[in-house]
């Protein structure tokens, strides 16, 4: 089951891709990909467009989400796979996450102000499909067209990374909070990119460990933030806590992302794969 071509965490308009989510389910099928989970970021909006746009092409399709999470002065993101988006709790909760993100924009936009860039929020929400969640990667994407940087990874590096001018800190979900309503709508619940976090080893066994105690199913040991030894570095955690591990592209659209859909590297044999899970 290891070489089916699964990609279990990709980012459409509903959220910050740029791409509707029917035309990102069609990219993936083009790309040859057999399991797709559209997981935008605190967002449901985008499931029943790619769905649809899923079966009618025969493309195995799961529904999910990612959610932010608050943990240890670091924002995370929990994914959560094969959930029902009709869970009333896991609606409410998203929907109290996504309630702050208007005022950190609005930060955000004052803080590049700070140092010469107006109309940064203006900018930005031109590039959101979904006016209600204005992220990062929106005001990236007003940076690279004004020229105040080449990309949107050298927008993030120099601009909104955690000490940068435009960087403003959020409290998010908890841990806890989040896992209970992924497990609550009947997902799994998978630690999304753990190679992008600032964490000694000392915290990621706790935050594993504490993931794990939670009723934690897997880790994004492949995705398109990961190298190589990273890839073996959290398959090596996967074994430690006994946890399944996913694959994904983490794709936002086809100018932002290190790698398309269905390209994450595969998972390292010995390891069960989080899909075996997901009727």
């Amino acid at each position: 089951m290891n070489v089916l071509n699964a990609d279990l965490h990709c980012h459409s308009t509903a959220s910050d891709g740029t791409l509707q989510p029917r035309e990102v389910v069609r990219r993936a099928h083009a790309n040859g990909v057999d399991l797709l989970a559209l997981t935008d970021h605190d967002e449901l909006l985008g499931l029943p467009e790619a769905a649809g746009a899923a079966a009618e092409l025969g493309l195995r399709f799961v529904p999910g989400v990612e959610i932010s999470v608050s943990w240890l002065d670091q924002t995370l993101h929990v994914v959560g796979l094969g959930i029902d988006p009709s869970n009333e709790a896991l609606i409410a909760g998203l929907a109290q996450v996504r309630g702050g993100r208007d005022g950190r924009a609005e930060r955000i936009a004052v803080e590049l102000e700070r140092i010469g860039i107006r109309g940064a929020l203006a900018g930005a929400l031109r590039y959101a499909g979904n006016p209600s969640l204005v992220s990062r990667a929106h005001f990236a994407r007003y940076l690279v067209e004004i020229g105040i940087s080449k990309n949107v990874h050298d927008v993030f590096l120099h601009y909104l990374a955690r000490g940068k001018p435009g960087y403003v800190e959020h409290v998010w979900a908890t841990l806890e909070e989040a896992m209970g309503w992924i497990k609550g709508a009947g997902g799994l619940a998978v630690i999304a990119h753990p190679g992008r976090y600032r964490l000694s080893q000392a915290e990621m066994d706790i935050l594993f460990d504490r993931f794990r105690d939670l009723g934690g199913d897997a880790i994004e040991v492949s995705c398109g933030a990961h190298d190589g030894g990273q890839v073996l570095a959290f398959a090596r955690l996967a074994r430690k806590f006994g946890l399944m591990a996913s694959r994904a592209s983490d794709f936002h659209g086809p100018e932002d992302s290190p790698i398309d859909l269905g390209r994450a590297p595969p998972l390292p044999p010995d390891l069960t794969p989080v899909w075996t899970h997901l009727t």
